[in-house]
């Protein structure tokens, strides 16, 4: 077992885990498959600014949790959203648990003071993972997407990931963050 960071040659497996989501879920209001070529380029251009990490066992990519903006305006800097997919077979041992904790935990050496998970609801499982993982509710967006023929109320969960300093720093690219040794510990040691 690794986690690491994510790379293009990963593309088709996080479409593969992707795809039962867009197709058949709504833990994604995606409703058309990005293809591969897509999924390379958002792995890419995320990786800019944001942690994208995945779980390899035995040469196989089993999960992925990655960040992203919250919202366009500076303000929100400081605040990102996180999103993980876990394969279907290998759902139920943990590993979204100790993937999104790294993930949290690099978030947290950018600078990021907040995490926000947007869930599609009901969503059980998802709601207790995050707040296994000490997000708190932060609200219901009612009726928020429709897909595969019903209307479905997205709730939002917030976990505050450090203190937010009254001037607080620009946030770290995650770019200049990957070649830090804090983070390679962090890897190291997941």
């Amino acid at each position: 077992m690794a986690i690491r960071i994510a790379c293009a040659d990963d593309a088709a497996a996080v479409h593969a885990i992707y795809a039962p989501s867009v197709t058949h879920g709504v833990a994604t209001f995606e409703t058309s498959l990005p293809g591969v070529p897509a999924m390379r380029e958002r792995i890419a251009t995320r990786l800019a600014q944001y942690p994208w990490l995945v779980w390899e066992h035995a040469g196989e990519v089993l999960a992925y949790a990655y960040a992203s903006r919250f919202r366009e305006r500076a303000a929100y800097d400081w605040i990102a959203e996180t999103s993980i997919y876990v394969r279907e077979d290998a759902q139920r041992h943990g590993i979204a648990r100790r993937l999104y904790g790294v993930l949290l935990e690099a978030m947290r050496l950018q600078g990021i003071h907040q995490a926000v998970g947007v869930i599609t609801l009901p969503g059980e499982a998802s709601v207790r993972m995050h707040e296994a993982m000490g997000f708190e509710s932060a609200g219901v967006w009612r009726q928020s997407g429709y897909k595969l023929g019903r209307w479905w109320d997205v709730g939002v969960w917030q976990k505050t990931l450090q203190p937010p300093p009254e001037r607080p720093a620009p946030v770290k690219p995650f770019a200049v963050l990957r070649d830090e040794l804090a983070l390679r510990e962090l890897l190291e040691g997941a």
